[in-house]
């Protein structure tokens, strides 16, 4: 596996008028990586997200994809990556397959229709294909979301909570499609309150409190048996591990 580093966030701080969401947040994504991101609600983990996938810009602080400061990258940056969140940023007004070509054209995608066509037979969603997006179930919505970011085969993938509203056979394909990204040697970034899946996927785990990093290592060194208790140690012993 390639390790080389790709992106560095920098002692980067968000600070909405009196509320610090991030604080000197420090650490390298090194290519491959699969970064699992623990912490209870209000401990920074979306903002952190967003901050990492443009969404918003650090009050303080520096990201870097490359050596190069994100900022300056603009359009170049945003190919990068897919973001995988609670919305599945898709048109409600158009069919499954319409959304993916609009999307695989928004980013120069050769062939967006084979593309779309081939993503919507890998999350079982082929036979909808041109049903519009209205009619959709919330599971099948995040089965298109998560076809949506990969449209343009990006180099990274950024998860926040992506297993909300799959059941049991979605949630499997879902972890499926997330170990054949990896074999590919793409890098994953994912929020999650699931300590399970989060540990199983992840080469290293990160926990947030308060904003702050309290804890970070590599999950080589972290033993399964015990990890939810050091979850709760971390993230704040009255915290329920989810």
């Amino acid at each position: 596996m390639d390790t080389s580093n790709i992106v560095t966030l920098k002692n980067v701080f968000k600070i909405y008028g009196h509320v610090t969401a991030l604080k000197n947040i420090s650490f390298d994504i090194n290519k491959g990586d699969f970064i699992s991101i623990f912490g209870a609600n209000g401990a920074g983990k979306s903002t952190l997200l967003k901050i990492l996938s443009n969404q918003t810009r650090p009050t303080k602080g520096e990201i870097f994809y490359s050596s190069i400061p994100a900022k300056k990258l603009q359009d170049s940056y945003r190919k990068k990556f897919g973001v995988i969140s609670h919305q599945p940023f898709v048109y409600e007004n158009l069919s499954a397959l319409e959304n993916l070509i609009f999307y695989g054209n928004l980013y120069g995608v050769k062939k967006a229709e084979k593309r779309a066509i081939e993503l919507l037979k890998r999350v079982d969603l082929y036979s909808r294909r041109n049903d519009l997006i209205r009619t959709f179930s919330r599971g099948m919505l995040q089965r298109v979301s998560i076809a949506r970011a990969l449209v343009h085969n990006p180099e990274m993938i950024f998860l926040d909570e992506p297993y909300t509203g799959l059941d049991s056979v979605a949630s499997l394909s879902l972890t499926n499609i997330l170990k054949e990204q990896l074999e590919g040697n793409k890098t994953i970034l994912m929020v999650t309150h699931d300590l399970k899946i989060g540990l199983d996927l992840s080469s290293k785990v990160i926990i947030l409190n308060k904003g702050q990093i309290v804890y970070s290592e590599n999950r080589s060194n972290i033993n399964e048996a015990s990890f939810e208790k050091l979850y709760l140690t971390y993230a704040g012993k009255n915290e329920v591990a989810v």
